[in-house]
């Protein structure tokens, strides 16, 4: 198999931004099913966890205006403590600098609320300081839905890449084979992948036993 580390997503080479999914900001999202968008970026932290991918998790104003960290994503990584900040430019407050140049990874993926500001600006200010940024356009949410897409098509055009959720797990994954992260990725598919979890669930509950009654006959 040839090696496509630099055309794909590579767990090696990724740290994961999640920015600003406290209460206070679902509220104003309209641009999608406010629930939708808390699994995606839930399963999204759930993939980086098995893949040991850097997350890291910040806040704005938590305890005085937007609220905590929704505990569905908190859930994923207990012990961590999200950098909280004043600025609207996440990549403006050095604490969360610093902490992206910790993981000396130079592809980001970022998902946040508001698409058009929380993570519009820190995409473009990262792609400026020589990242790779992809922006998960389904973890995120804008204030409306022409908002999050005049957002998603500035970011593309500032060479920004638009990715899903899912989309960068099965990449991180790339062959079925790969037994290290396989159960880890089929539990999040169960759990988050809908209609596709759904015939997941169904194959080891159908298929792979009638499969093991065939084998047994022969």
């Amino acid at each position: 198999m040839r090696n496509y580390q630099q055309a794909l997503l590579d767990p090696a080479q990724c740290a994961i931004v999640i920015i600003d999914h406290q209460p206070q900001m679902y509220f104003g999202v309209e641009s999608h099913h406010r629930s939708c968008v808390l699994n995606h970026v839930t399963a999204l932290a759930k993939a980086a966890q098995s893949f040991q991918v850097p997350c890291i998790l910040t806040t704005v104003e938590a305890q005085s205006f937007s609220g905590f960290l929704a505990q569905k994503l908190q859930s994923v990584y207990p012990q961590a403590v999200p950098i909280d900040r004043t600025c609207i430019n996440a990549w403006e407050d050095q604490n969360l600098k610093k902490a992206v140049m910790g993981t000396g990874r130079k592809k980001l993926i970022l998902a946040g609320l508001w698409t058009e500001a929380c993570v519009t600006f820190p995409a473009l200010c990262m792609k400026h300081d020589g990242f790779e940024v992809f922006a998960v356009a389904d973890a995120c949410g804008g204030a409306s839905k022409e908002a999050h897409d005049m957002a998603m098509q500035r970011m593309i055009q500032a060479g920004v890449v638009p990715v899903t959720w899912q989309q960068v797990m099965l990449e991180f994954q790339r062959d079925w084979n790969n037994q290290d992260s396989y159960s880890a990725v089929m539990e999040i598919i169960k759990e988050f992948s809908g209609a596709y979890g759904l015939g997941v669930e169904y194959a080891e509950s159908m298929v792979q036993p009638a499969q093991n009654v065939q084998m047994t006959k022969h």
